[in-house]
């Protein structure tokens, strides 16, 4: 199967001060982060969102996956990925992670949807590789 690699690059002599890069291998993004844009409000991105990106990318194929093995053909899945860092006693921890997805479905009802979202939740290779992180599902079904 495919290595799939990103790079990051970080300058600067403290945390506070410094700022660096990260880069999808494929090209796709390359980005700026700093602390500004990872515990304030600066501009750039984070770690955290990266993560959200991967994770609600992946669930959403998974969710496909899972709902056209049984049958169901999404019209359209949409997922949002809430990554909440926590200060801890361990220090800065991704304590949850909030997948919230909706999906038009044509000939699911809503208790058949529920069930397949939590699976999908179950199988997504991001979700697997977060175990240590608490993922919550909101699953909707649209008309």
């Amino acid at each position: 199967m495919a290595v799939r690699t990103a790079k990051a690059k970080w300058e600067g002599a403290t945390v506070q001060a410094g700022k660096g890069t990260m880069a999808l291998g494929s090209g796709a993004f390359q980005g700026a982060y700093s602390f500004q844009s990872r515990f304030e409000e600066g501009a750039g991105t984070n770690p955290e969102e990266l993560i959200g990106a991967a994770h609600a990318g992946c669930y959403s194929m998974a969710l496909t996956g899972t709902l056209s093995r049984n049958g169901l053909n999404p019209e359209w899945i949409a997922t949002e990925a809430k990554v909440h860092l926590m200060k801890t006693d361990a220090g800065f921890t991704i304590t949850t992670i909030e997948l919230h997805t909706e999906a038009k479905v044509p000939g699911a009802d809503a208790a058949k949807f529920a069930e397949l979202a939590e699976t999908a939740k179950q199988t997504c290779p991001v979700s697997r590789a977060l175990t240590g992180v608490q993922i919550e599902l909101h699953a909707k079904l649209v008309a």
